[in-house]
């Protein structure tokens, strides 16, 4: 089982490790969800979130977007697996994410890739998923 910290980590980065891994047939945890950073400028970044959940046909069949951190980071790491073949199911299973760390998995070793923190973007544009959620009406 791995266990990956998300403070600081670039969201499609982290997504894309997390795929690669539960593709490979490892259970793999997600903590520290609300720190997981998206690169882009603030404002720009609330924006696009916002036209993407207002973009609705009709209501009871659209798409539904959560507006609470683990899930999206758990969304985004759907995006990246066939979840609609078996292989991509059961893979998907194998993944959670959390908010904060829960206390059995808080003396784990938590893994942190530095290749794909935040100190690596070029610039000092980005924002977290927890602000974004808190932004288009989140709790947290």
């Amino acid at each position: 089982m791995k266990v990956y910290n998300g403070e600081g980590m670039v969201l499609g980065r982290l997504a894309a490790l997390v795929a690669k891994d539960i593709l490979l047939g490892e259970t793999v945890n997600v903590v520290n969800c609300e720190n997981v950073v998206v690169s882009g400028d603030k404002v720009k970044v609330v924006a696009n979130e916002k036209t993407k959940r207002d973009r609705k046909g009709y209501p009871l069949k659209s798409a539904k977007f959560t507006r609470m951190p683990d899930r999206c980071v758990r969304r985004t790491i759907r995006g990246m697996v066939p979840w609609k073949q078996a292989r991509g199911k059961e893979a998907f299973k194998r993944v959670m994410c959390f908010i904060g760390v829960p206390e059995p998995l808080a003396n784990e070793k938590m893994i942190t890739v530095e290749k794909h923190s935040v100190q690596k973007l070029p610039t000092l544009k980005y924002i977290t998923i927890g602000k974004i959620c808190k932004a288009l009406g989140g709790k947290e």
